[in-house]
This record gives C-alpha cells, structure tokens and sequence, in this order.
C-alpha cells in the first residue's frame, strides 16, 4: 500500500547531500517529509543504515528489443517479454523506463517499422498492469525513409516520450570505418559478408537523398507534441552546432572529446552510457565515460543495453573519487528527469515528488538494492 510509509535510520541522498540517520515519509504515493531524526507512522521500515536513493530514471534502454528477439529470428511474444522484462528493471532499482525502439528496417535485429510500431501500441495496452513508471524512446535511423510515417502516427497520437535520430552508416559517429560496421553486426545478427555489403549500399543511398528533410519534418512534429528530442553518437562540433542551431539540447553517447566539449560549450546535455563507467571502456572502442566524467563532461547515464549497471556505475563513480555521491546519483535520477521533461514529477528525493525511491544496501563489496519504490508501491523487496 502507499496510504503511509516510514522509512528511518537510512542514509538519504538528496541532490546535494548525503544525510545520515535520516528519514523520509510517504504519503499517498509522494515523498512528504525528510527528517534528521525518526518518524512515527502506520508502517515503519528500518533501513538499517541503507542508502535512501531515488529510483532510476533510465532514458535509452535496448533491453526490451532482447527481451523479444534474445538470439536472431527468434521471438517472444510482448505480453511475455515485457511483463517479465518490468520485473527486472524494478530490481535493478529503475523506477522510470524508457523503452528504447528503433525504426531502422534496414538494419539488422528486432528493427522492422511496423513491429516496432506494434510493440509500442502493444506497451501502451498494458497500461497501469506494469509496475514501473513505462515511457516510449522512439529512435529513428536517418536512412529509414520507410519509418517517417510510422512515427508521424505514433508522435500524433502521444504515443511517444522520447524521439532520438541516428546514423549508424560506417564511416563517422560510432563506426569509424566500414571494417568495424561488419565486424560488430555481423556476428551477432549472424549476417554473411555480402549482406553486410548489401546493407550499406543501402544505407549509402538512402542517405543521399531525402533523410535531412525527414529528420527536419519529424523534429518539428515532435516540438508541437512537446516531446523531448535526442541526437545519437555525434562526432563533431559541427553536429554539436547544428543541434544548438535546432533547439536540441541532448546528445546520446558523443564518441570523442571534441563532441562532448561543444556540446557543454553550447548547454547541450550529454549521455553516456553505464556499462560504459562499469567495465571502463565502450563496447564500441570509442570515448571512455570514466575518463569524461573526470574530465568535468557528463551530465548523464542510461543503461544502454544493461539495466544492472546503473547502480554499480553510481557507485563506481563514487568509489573511484571521480565524483560525490550525491552528483553521482543525480546522472541516473534528477539530471535524465530534467532532461526529458519530468523532472518536476521525479528523479530526487525532495518534498512532494512522486515516491519513486530504492533502499541500496552498501554494508560490503556488493551493494544490493532492497526495496523498490514506485509512487509508494513496494514493486521489489529481498527483505
């Protein structure tokens, strides 16, 4: 129940400080009070000394289109996949996901327009059914014309929360060179050389003719329909500009330093991913997040295609003096909250937000998180 709930002796992370042997009290559903000394209520939870965090606010996870397609051409129906997926992510402390799904037909992966557009209609139907807090990120590959009306419909009918362009073509943004687009999709979408070929003499044609109009015409749709805006994997100042130039101010995983410097040059925000600060590296060789965040650039971290690193990447961050916890912790609630919009709603543990919160247990090596929070609902406990 969220009537009223309790929670003393935790250490509560707020934006800007840690308060130890604090409280938070909630009532229906919103965070009602922080104090420095033990609440009363109708339901008391003793933390035990836990962290008090708010929950995740996870703006670009892949996971769902795995969660269906898990290995090529093989597929699980949604009303299995995603139930089960909303399970997971409300474990690993997310309590606002937006779903990531690409309309990039001829890519390879779960990437056809109108499954995408099914899949979309098909979450939407689940309404109030799913526990965590559910939103849409519609990516649009540039060299899909086919994926213009499709994400005319769905932005019209407010299907859609998030909107990010792409461009996977070799040769700039994430791929570098045309050796490293084939070796990466084609052994994990299990594509012959030739049909590797095959898709970039596409994608080079396509390009060549009306994607920068599409991009233009579905970037002002969406700014009718009030709906965040997002470039993907830009490379350059120049496409930094050109984002300042169009009103976006959000910029998924920028390759390189020159990127990630116009963009904090211009306010744009930028996000990186956690996998990327757990394992040091990108899975791509490109920018390392450590190394940006220490660098002072970074205002963000999606889960990407990992929902479980998100709270090892906070503490990582933390653990590794790059960042206090508190700024830490901002990248994956407060900072990804305010970016898409919502952050009057969630993503901090202030007075009359939504009680959107996880209890992180951090009495050893490997944290845990205890309970999960989602407007005072208890959508996960292991205690």
């Amino acid at each position: 129940m969220s009537s009223s709930i309790v929670i003393n002796n935790a250490c509560v992370v707020t934006p800007g400080e840690v308060l130890p042997d604090a409280a938070v009290r909630i009532e229906g559903g919103q965070i009602a009070e922080i104090a420095t000394s033990p609440l009363n209520g109708k339901r008391v939870i003793n933390a035990g000394g836990a962290y008090i965090f708010p929950g995740f606010v996870d703006i670009h996870s892949d996971a769902i289109e795995k969660g269906i397609e898990p290995r090529p051409n093989t597929f699980f129906p949604v009303e299995i996949a995603v139930p089960e997926l909303d399970k997971k992510i409300a474990a690993c402390g997310i309590t606002t996901m937006y779903h990531s799904l690409s309309f990039a037909e001829m890519e390879v992966g779960l990437r056809s327009n109108s499954t995408a557009a099914g899949i979309i209609r098909q979450i939407h139907g689940f309404g109030h059914k799913l526990k965590v807090n559910t939103k849409i990120h519609a990516r649009f590959e540039i060299t899909d014309l086919g994926a213009v009306p499709f994400l005319e419909e769905l932005i019209r009918e407010n299907l859609i929360n998030l909107f990010s362009f792409m461009d996977h073509s070799p040769g700039q943004g994430q791929f570098s060179d045309i050796i490293a687009y084939k070796s990466y999709y084609g052994p994990v979408y299990g594509k012959s050389d030739a049909e590797m070929d095959e898709i970039i003499a596409r994608k080079k044609k396509a390009k060549e003719g009306e994607s920068q109009i599409a991009i233009e015409q579905l970037i002002g749709l969406c700014k009718q329909h009030g709906i965040a805006i997002a470039s993907h994997d830009d490379d350059s100042r120049e496409k930094i500009q050109w984002l300042n130039k169009n009103g976006i101010s959000l910029t998924e995983f920028p390759v390189n330093i020159e990127a990630v410097r116009a963009a904090s040059d211009h306010g744009i925000k930028v996000c990186l991913g956690s996998p990327n600060v757990v394992r040091g590296q990108s899975q791509a060789r490109n920018m390392s997040a450590r190394e940006a965040i220490t660098w002072g650039y970074g205002d963000i971290l999606c889960s990407d295609y990992s929902p479980m690193t998100m709270l090892h990447a906070v503490l990582t961050l933390e653990q590794l003096g790059i960042l206090q916890l508190p700024e830490a912790v901002n990248m994956v609630s407060l900072n990804p909250a305010q970016a898409v919009g919502i952050g009057d709603q969630t993503g901090s543990i202030t007075v009359g937000k939504h009680a959107d919160l996880i209890l992180v247990d951090h009495s050893d090596d490997f944290p845990r998180i205890l309970k999960t929070f989602v407007r005072g609902h208890e959508i996960y406990a292991t205690c």
